[in-house]
């Protein structure tokens, strides 16, 4: 790592500035209210071929995109023009190792919630081992937070901005102050939705099982990769509804985002689930794919170098 994280390099408003040389109008919208829609991409450093692989990026700016059309912001760049930005980035900081890339569009100026510009954007890049505690556990002790996950009708969980992860944190404190690592939330009908900021698999009798789209859930990329990597290999994939006592008879369980990978859920409530011999294989076999190992799902990744 050439840089530290505080003495970063990010893309901002146009130009590769030092982190702290970044300013936003503290009365911009995206400030007040959290007006933005952002991606977090995983890159993936190839020691073999000597390559920065980032992860999906075609369809990290597809949802992107997406995210900024439903919550009716202008987004003024092309794919092509997210892509370079992405890339100059993190060329700039000459990482070598894996990383987290946040690229974010931001409502800026003096407007206020019902705004949809002038938009800008950020790209900033952090290595892996440098984020958020909760990414790096081995396993994971859960609860079922008692605050329901926001609903189509209400906050749609299919938007990725800023503003959606309150509902995360209202969950997220809950079960810190209760003794959990994080927490599983159900949806408006009390069926089981997905953590905060991950998705969450289950495994019964081999079978993976998670929650389907409809149970107000993000329309996950990570979530997406393992199904199709659970297929690769031979398991059969349930998307349904979930119900709550289902959690407490899973032979092993998992939550999964860009961020933490694929990490082992060892408790819901309190109750104990297996080893996780089927989540350490899948987690196994993303790392490889992210990573350009993988020569089925080589279309995923786009080389930095």
């Amino acid at each position: 790592m050439k840089f530290d994280v505080s003495e970063r390099m990010i893309w901002f408003k146009g130009e590769i500035l030092h982190v702290n040389d970044a300013k936003v109008n503290i009365l911009a919208p995206t400030a007040q209210f959290g007006l933005n829609v952002f991606e977090g991409i995983p890159c993936y450093w190839n020691d073999q071929e000597q390559q920065l692989y980032a992860f999906r990026l075609n369809d990290h700016y597809e949802r992107l995109i997406r995210s900024a059309r439903l919550i009716q912001i202008d987004c003024p760049y092309t794919k092509d023009q997210l892509k370079k930005a992405f890339i100059d980035v993190v060329k700039a900081n000459e990482y070598d190792e894996n990383l987290s890339v946040r690229q974010t569009l931001f409502v800026d100026g003096f407007g206020s919630w019902g705004s949809n510009g002038p938009t800008e954007m950020f790209v900033a890049p952090i290595p892996r081992g440098r984020t958020s505690a909760e990414y790096h556990k081995d396993g994971l002790k859960v609860c079922v937070t008692s605050w329901r996950r926001i609903s189509e009708n209400a906050l749609s969980p299919r938007i990725k901005c800023g503003a959606n992860y309150i509902n995360s944190r209202y969950g997220q404190r809950e079960a810190l102050r209760n003794g959990y690592d994080t927490c599983i939330f159900l949806n408006e009908y009390g069926k089981v939705s997905e953590g905060p900021g991950s998705c969450f698999f289950m495994v019964r009798n081999g079978v993976l099982i998670t929650p389907s789209f409809t149970d107000a859930v993000l329309e996950s990329i990570t979530r997406d990769s393992v199904v199709k990597l659970a297929k690769s290999m031979g398991y059969e994939v349930e998307e349904r509804t979930i119900d709550r006592t289902e959690l407490y008879t899973a032979d092993e369980a998992f939550l999964c985002g860009s961020a933490m990978e694929l990490t082992p859920v060892l408790s819901i409530d309190q109750y104990e689930l297996g080893e996780g011999e089927i989540t350490k294989k899948l987690h196994k076999t993303y790392v490889d794919a992210a990573s350009g190992s993988i020569e089925q799902f080589k279309n995923w990744v786009t080389p930095i170098y």
